[in-house]
């Protein structure tokens, strides 16, 4: 079990190579991309436009994250928020800020009764997003 990772796989429609861009400038990383036009087998799939993304990888960053454009994409199909955690509380606020810019935020990150600092929104793609800055203790 050593060797498991698990990685989101993010679906758009029509937007993946625009969000996977936006997330590299946010956590950092190589992003690999192929549309439908390059990947052979896939040129003349059915409703979805050859410059759209076939497959994006976002690895070696922050946060490692893949994605494709699907005509069934869409806002009723979404079922997973994606949780960030950390301990660097300023580095943590400004992805918190990069991410959530021009999305809705739905709390911002505040101190919570577990003692830690939360916050959750949805960015400007519809991924939904929650985030927790662990605060150590005095003496820990």
């Amino acid at each position: 079990m050593a060797n498991m990772s698990l990685e989101p796989y993010l679906f758009f429609k029509g937007q993946a190579k625009e969000a996977m861009e936006f997330y590299k400038e946010v956590f950092g990383g190589e992003l690999e991309t192929s549309s439908y036009a390059e990947t052979p087998g896939m040129e003349n799939t059915e409703g979805v436009q050859p410059d759209w993304l076939m497959h994006a990888s976002l690895k070696g960053g922050a946060a490692n994250l893949m994605a494709s454009d699907t005509a069934e994409a869409s806002e009723q199909s979404k079922k997973v928020t994606l949780s960030l955690g950390g301990s660097d509380e300023a580095a943590m606020r400004q992805v918190f800020d990069k991410l959530s810019a021009g999305g809705s935020r739905v709390k911002p990150l505040e101190k919570m009764f577990w003692g830690d600092i939360y916050g959750d929104f949805t960015d400007k793609y519809g991924v939904d997003w929650m985030m927790n800055i662990g605060i150590t203790k005095e003496g820990e």
